[in-house]
């Protein structure tokens, strides 16, 4: 787990330093907008943010401060994903009231709640002896599936929305990119709920998501330089490749002790 745990720590702290420098929320992934434009002592609850991620991403990376930091990145990160909540509400009567409203807005709040998951599952690691730890893997598994599922779905609802961010080098044009992988996000969701192959579908959920990183979110830093939710995006993705990581490490190590229960209950037979 130990390369998703330093890949979602430094991405974290790399969102936190961001907050600090823009002196604001990124309007992409930390959307407290969404409960007004004039929210008092935004600048302050800004910096405050930059400073409990970056002391949290910090935290993970050694063992006696894990658990704390794991804790307090789970919490920030579940703040973002209410952040997300009025626009149920605000989307729709901007946008129209359309399937494809909903689904972006569903898609917008498991964004934040798979990186929540990476945090709980980093916590519940650490303690491996309490009960906790399979009953964490069973909700940690469905929010990511049910999530995956949701991002697949607002590519396949919105393909000529999300089309613009394929680059134009790329063969076959934006909109069938956007179609394949939609298609893939959804068969790693379904791979992940139903258990078959889950642990491979998770490591090419974190390889896709670090493609798009790659291709298509590096490149906007060098055209849109000043904007905080090009920074931002870049770091809230590369928190999701490794919070996907992390998911398929702790897939892979319940199915090793799996089997090795089960070949000490043989052996004892």
């Amino acid at each position: 787990m130990r390369l998703g745990v330093y890949v979602y720590a430094l991405a974290t702290v790399a969102a936190g330093i961001f907050d600090w420098v823009w002196g604001d929320f990124d309007a992409s992934h930390q959307p407290i907008q969404a409960f007004g434009d004039h929210i008092p002592g935004r600048e302050l609850f800004a910096y405050i943010t930059g400073v409990w991620m970056i002391a949290g991403g910090a935290a993970i990376l050694w063992r006696r401060t894990a658990k704390a930091g794991a804790a307090a990145l789970a919490v920030i990160y579940f703040i973002f994903a209410v952040f997300w909540l009025p626009r149920f509400y605000t989307a729709p009567h901007f946008l129209g009231f359309r399937i494809p409203v909903y689904i972006g807005v569903l898609g917008g709040l498991g964004t934040q709640l798979i990186v929540v998951a990476a945090g709980a599952l980093i916590y519940a690691s650490l303690a491996r002896n309490d009960s906790s730890w399979p009953r964490t893997i069973l909700i940690v598994r469905w929010a990511f599936g049910f999530c995956s599922i949701g991002f697949g779905l607002v590519h396949l609802t919105g393909v000529k929305d999300n089309a613009v961010y394929v680059p134009k080098w790329m063969p076959l044009g934006g909109e069938f990119w956007t179609i394949v992988t939609g298609i893939c996000f959804v068969a790693a969701g379904f791979a992940i709920l139903s258990g078959i192959l889950d642990v491979l579908a998770a490591r090419l959920l974190a390889l896709m998501l670090l493609a798009f990183s790659v291709l298509t979110l590096v490149p906007r830093i060098f055209a849109f330089p000043h904007a905080h939710d090009v920074w931002g995006g870049n770091a809230y993705n590369l928190a999701a490749v490794g919070a996907a990581w992390i998911l398929a490490e702790s897939l892979a190590s319940r199915d090793a002790e799996l089997r090795h229960d089960a070949a000490a209950r043989l052996a004892h037979v």
